[in-house]
């Protein structure tokens, strides 16, 4: 080896040494700019019966959501949501804010919770029949019903009130966007614990939502292990979508195809507000007894 092979072997060498340490460089910057999005710390335990039962039994809560109480029966509800404090929870289609406050209480304020609700402007269409049958015309001279207060504003006004009684619950966030998209921007993508869609999925068909789109920014939203819950009125087996807009029900295998394709895989369905007396032909059913109603769950792999 002569002179000239040997300097440019040198050459060669110091050329890697100064590669590996522009390397490095870059290395310890991608390393403090993944810290800087490092994934929150993992959430506490889930919260065990004990702590639904105090939760539920908290004096703040409004008369109107102890009377929802035995219709919707949270303690088992928030059991098989697996809430844990500090997680961060979406709720879709919050409408009076019942699910959306439950959330907060459960996460507590080092969690984050969004009531979502679509802009009044973007629904497109009228189901076939109002859900629960024609209303009952009001009796000469009563009263009119109270105008029903737009979701984002209820949401807001639990807020206040979670607020004022000084009570241990996550911030909420009205959030008023499209279903299509309706993941807040202060939610960055793979940060979300929990999304639920509490009996509302049937009216994303006469709405004429793009349920696909909206399926796949909650998968998008959601952390991995993420859990997205939806509860509903079960339709009749074969039935699909074809009765969401008049006798308010959806077929849950139907329903369960659509999260799937999504991404999801199912986990599990609770039975605590099952009816298999509900024949499941009626808006209402006949003879009067509670809707067969199910609950889902999905993870995000």
């Amino acid at each position: 080896m002569n002179q000239t092979d040997t300097d440019r072997m040198m050459t060669q060498a110091a050329r890697r040494i100064h590669s590996w340490r522009g390397l490095g460089s870059l290395a310890v910057a991608a390393l403090l700019a993944a810290c800087s999005l490092a994934p929150r710390a993992p959430a506490p335990a889930l919260l065990d019966a004990s702590a639904i039962e105090r939760l539920l039994a908290s004096p703040e809560r409004s008369s109107a959501d102890r009377s929802n109480d035995q219709r919707r029966k949270p303690a088992p509800l928030l059991a098989f949501m697996e809430v844990r404090r500090g997680m961060w929870a979406l709720d879709l289609s919050a409408g009076g804010g019942y699910t959306t406050e439950l959330l907060a209480r459960a996460a507590g304020r080092e969690g984050r919770v969004w009531g979502q609700s679509q802009p009044r402007e973007a629904i497109r269409g009228a189901p076939a029949a109002p859900e629960g049958g024609a209303a009952a015309a009001p009796a000469a001279g009563a009263p009119a019903a109270p105008a029903r207060i737009a979701s984002d504003v209820a949401v807001n006004n639990r807020q206040q009130a979670l607020l004022r009684a000084g009570v241990d619950a996550a911030p909420i966030e009205a959030v008023v966007q499209r279903f299509e998209t309706p993941v807040p921007a202060s939610a960055p993508a793979g940060s979300i614990d929990r999304v639920t869609l509490m009996f509302n999925y049937h009216d994303l068909v006469w709405m004429g939502v793009d349920r696909e789109r909206m399926n796949r920014a909650v998968f998008a939203a959601l952390k991995p292990g993420g859990l997205y819950i939806i509860g509903d009125h079960a339709g009749r087996p074969g039935t699909g979508i074809s009765e969401a807009g008049t006798l308010h029900r959806i077929d849950e295998q139907y329903l369960r195809a659509e999260i799937e394709r999504a991404g999801f895989r199912f986990v599990a369905e609770a039975g605590f507000l099952r009816n298999p007396n509900d024949p499941r032909d009626r808006n209402n059913p006949d003879p009067p007894q509670p809707k067969d109603d199910f609950v889902m769950k999905f993870v995000k792999p």
